[in-house]
């Protein structure tokens, strides 16, 4: 239905998204506050069309969308809340100090937008990390205009919300290359996009091999720019011993959920379940068999994610000393992922780093340890994670500290008795870890933090206070926190 955009059609996009740029950048907290507000707005008033074509495009259920597109209206307005506080421009004053030997000068330092920033719609989340999705909001936050790139497991949805943007674009009287719209199938598109010198950042959610690509494309261009790509995750979760003794049952319910919730497919889904052998684990592991027997299996996003998840658990299943578990006793329809849960030992594990790869859909795989110090050792094989997980009492937290610093060095969001499902977006979430889960752990791409990525530090030495930008003038007129000669204040400075 969508034509790929030409390297000639990218090249006329980019110089206008640069043109616009320099007009974007001058809009004040407030006017980009507004125009995020107005993108909600327009895409509330989608209503039902935008959720009958997702439906159709995604296999996603009616409640899904609904829920998520409630979220990506949230994370529009709640960001656009955070824009115009500015706390995120971590604004710094220090006064100059004439008499001082040699004398000090006067120094201002805020956050500054970098440029347009290309985006890539991911495959899982056609709202909430998409067209209008966490990397949008937070570039239009930032102050940069945004290229989407739709994906094109949903293009049509992506074309509806792009519409919707461009409305509001027009709304605000902004230039209208604040934000464009590109299809594109073939990896030339991406290319393009990647190592054309206006580009200037890049936010990505989906698979290792596409992110690590655009990442090694940027790094090869003659100005290398940061791409905060999102990536892959199996989410660890470390049973131990006090935790399990009272709780198993409790907690392999739980995680069977966890397991299965969407087919599997969110980027937090348990794929590693790490146990003690024993009589505790075998519990946990005999209900968790019992639960995922009867969850049926459920159509996934596209047949492309069905294709991978059926050869990737093929992969793993057929990987010496792997012992199936459990499977959907439900017969699978076309394009539907089979519940299934695995085990192998923890020699097994560290010994073979194809069960370490990320199996993405209703898979996960329990590892029994013969000790703790096996435990830490499994943990220590474990690539970087957005999330990890114990399942712990307090006393199973105090016994074993090395395991805990462990498990804590290998993830972005460390996790106490519950399920990595579900990412909340508030100012503390922190969405993204060590690599390979994200190609830069010092950032999020869920919560107002995530602006940051898309701006840079400026230093203004000895400016004039009516020529320097509102955010740093002695008399704060914009009303936002800042750090004056190290205190954290909203006063005037006399």
């Amino acid at each position: 239905m969508f034509n790929d955009a030409t390297v000639d059609q990218i090249d006329e996009v980019l110089k206008s998204a640069w043109a616009a740029f320099h007009v974007y950048r001058k809009c004040s907290l407030k006017e980009r506050a507004g125009f995020m507000r107005a993108i909600a707005k327009q895409i509330e008033a989608l209503g039902d069309e935008l959720i009958t074509v997702a439906g159709q495009e995604t296999n996603l259920p009616e409640a899904r969308l609904k829920g998520e597109r409630a979220r990506t209206i949230y994370q529009l307005n709640s960001y656009a809340e955070a824009c115009e506080k500015g706390d995120w421009l971590e604004a710094r004053i220090d006064t100059a100090i004439a008499d001082k030997t040699p004398p000090k000068p006067d120094i201002r330092k805020m956050l500054v937008p970098l440029g347009p920033v290309v985006v890539f719609g991911a495959s899982n989340f056609p709202f909430a990390y998409s067209t209008a999705g966490g990397d949008t909001a937070t570039a239009f936050a930032a102050g940069c205009p945004v290229i989407v790139k739709a994906h094109p497991a949903h293009a049509q949805t992506s074309e509806l919300v792009a519409r919707a943007i461009s409305k509001a674009v027009e709304e605000c009287n902004l230039p209208k290359a604040v934000f464009t719209h590109v299809h594109g199938k073939s990896f030339e598109v991406g290319q393009a996009l990647i190592e054309h010198p206006y580009t200037k950042a890049v936010g990505f959610t989906g698979s290792f091999a596409g992110g690590k690509q655009l990442f090694d494309w940027a790094n090869q261009r003659k100005e290398p720019i940061p791409v905060f790509a999102e990536m892959s995750s199996i989410n660890p979760v470390f049973l131990l011993a006090e935790k399990m003794k009272t709780s198993a049952v409790e907690v392999a319910k739980l995680y069977a959920g966890s397991i299965t919730l969407g087919v599997g497919q969110f980027c937090t889904n348990p794929g590693l379940l790490i146990g003690l052998e024993g009589t505790d684990l075998g519990q946990f592991v005999s209900t968790l068999a019992s639960e995922i027997k009867t969850i049926a299996p459920a159509t996934m996003l596209h047949d492309g994610i069905c294709k991978n998840y059926v050869a990737k658990r093929a992969q793993a299943l057929t990987q010496p000393d792997v012992e199936i578990v459990a499977l959907s006793e439900i017969e699978p329809k076309d394009n539907q992922g089979i519940p299934t849960v695995a085990m192998v030992s923890g020699d097994t594990f560290i010994n073979n780093p194809i069960l370490h790869q990320e199996v993405f859909g209703p898979y996960s795989l329990v590892i029994k340890c013969k000790d703790v110090l096996q435990m830490i050792e499994v943990a220590k094989h474990i690539e970087g994670q957005l999330t990890a997980t114990l399942m712990a009492t307090d006393h199973d937290i105090r016994n074993n500290q090395e395991l805990v610093d462990t498990v804590q060095n290998l993830c972005g969001r460390f996790i106490l008795n519950s399920v990595p499902t579900g990412v909340e977006v508030c100012l503390s979430m922190q969405h993204g870890g060590p690599f390979p889960s994200t190609t830069d752990s010092r950032f999020t791409s869920v919560g107002a933090d995530g602006i940051k990525r898309f701006a840079r530090p400026v230093a203004f030495q000895n400016w004039s206070n009516d020529l320097l930008p509102d955010e740093l003038k002695n008399e704060n007129p914009l009303g936002i926190w800042r750090t004056v000669n190290d205190d954290l204040s909203k006063n005037v400075i006399a």
